[in-house]
């Protein structure tokens, strides 16, 4: 697992390279449609902005953070949709620099948090760097979603080695989400970073495996492309079954994408 201080400095890396993507953009720019159906770009950072507000709220205000949370444990999707009201009511240019802020602020406060210590979760509490990668796979997913609406195809660097240790904490939530009974027995994951280094998170003998380019692997459990497009492997019966319901985030799944929906492969 990587370092509180590691997972911190790619966080706010990846913040700003999404800041970037949207900073020049008009009005009209803002409210491109996005491949999630009902979000157009400022929906997007809306939806991370809030993100940011109450992973931070979290870290330094934690009886704070559980009166706001205890709206979304009765009502997440209506949660979203306040939150993206709140945010998207500002105007483009107040939104961004709320984003960069409440972001980096975020940051801030999981590097504060006394070493041992965790953060209390929508669920369960978390340690600040396990936070931090979810933030991660967070901006690398609605990331995604703007980069695809604006034509923009982002390199992908050897930051995603957070958000694919997270995936591999997080391998049930996709059965979880679809009322299924998860395997008892691990996976392992063998994955080829950009850098071309392996990367590796489970036991070697485990029955169920999936190799393949981690920048594939990293769209698979965001569910920004569907299977068929990307190059991944699976080995074993309920390995193959977990590719087609992979999700490294809790709750709904999402309609996810179709086969071919995009030009690129991963």
């Amino acid at each position: 697992m990587s370092t509180l201080n590691d997972v911190l400095k790619d966080l706010a890396t990846d913040i700003e390279e999404t800041a970037r993507l949207v900073e020049g953009l008009d009005d009209a720019g803002w409210q491109t449609p996005t491949p999630a159906p009902g979000w157009t770009v400022a929906d997007q950072i809306a939806h991370l902005t809030f993100i940011f507000h109450l992973a931070g709220t979290a870290a330094s205000d934690p009886d704070a953070f559980v009166k706001i949370a205890a709206g979304a444990a009765h009502d997440f999707d209506g949660s979203v949709n306040a939150a993206l009201r709140q945010f998207n009511a500002f105007p483009p240019a107040e939104l961004l620099g709320r984003f960069r802020a409440l972001g980096q602020a975020s940051v801030d406060a999981l590097a504060a948090v006394p070493e041992g210590e965790t953060v209390p979760w929508l669920v369960n509490p978390l340690p600040p760097a396990v936070l931090a990668s979810a933030g991660i796979m967070e901006v690398f997913g609605h990331g995604q979603d703007i980069a695809d609406a604006l034509g923009v195809r982002r390199e992908p660097t050897d930051r995603l080695r957070h958000l694919a240790f997270f995936a591999w904490l997080t391998r049930d939530f996709g059965y979880l989400a679809r009322d299924l009974t998860p395997p008892a027995e691990p996976f392992r994951f063998e994955l080829t970073a950009p850098s071309g280094a392996l990367w590796a998170f489970g036991p070697e003998d485990a029955a169920g495996k999936v190799t393949g380019p981690a920048h594939d692997f990293c769209l698979l459990v965001t569910r920004r492309r569907h299977r068929d497009d990307l190059a991944l492997v699976a080995t074993g019966e309920e390995a193959d079954r977990w590719l087609d319901i992979a999700q490294a985030y809790r709750g709904p799944a999402g309609e996810g994408r179709r086969p071919g929906q995009f030009g690129d492969r991963a």
